[in-house]
């Protein structure tokens, strides 16, 4: 998977508006709030089931009921295609 380039950052960002860019770790990230400890677990797992799928493994930063997630593409050297799409996969699961 190839790293999206930074000429293409920004607009390919405005796909996911509800992730934030970590320039640091050339990733994307995203925090959320869930009623109680069950519930923010229940989503870390179906996002878990999601990433063995697409064979690709989200960092999780979990402290009972919220969650932080950020995605780059170790192999590609930061953002890649896949990170995008299990972005927008995400964000469906908390619509």
């Amino acid at each position: 998977m190839n790293k999206i380039e930074e000429s293409q950052l920004e607009a390919r960002l405005k796909e996911v508006p509800t992730w934030t860019h970590h320039r640091e770790r050339n990733a994307i990230q995203k925090e959320m709030r869930f009623a109680n400890f069950v519930d923010c677990f229940a989503f870390m797992t179906r996002v878990a089931f999601l990433a063995e799928s697409m064979n690709h493994h989200p960092e999780f930063f979990q402290c009972y009921n919220q969650l932080r997630i950020l995605l780059t593409t170790h192999d590609a050297g930061g953002l890649s295609e896949l990170d995008l799409q299990m972005a927008k996969t995400i964000d469906r699961f908390r619509e």
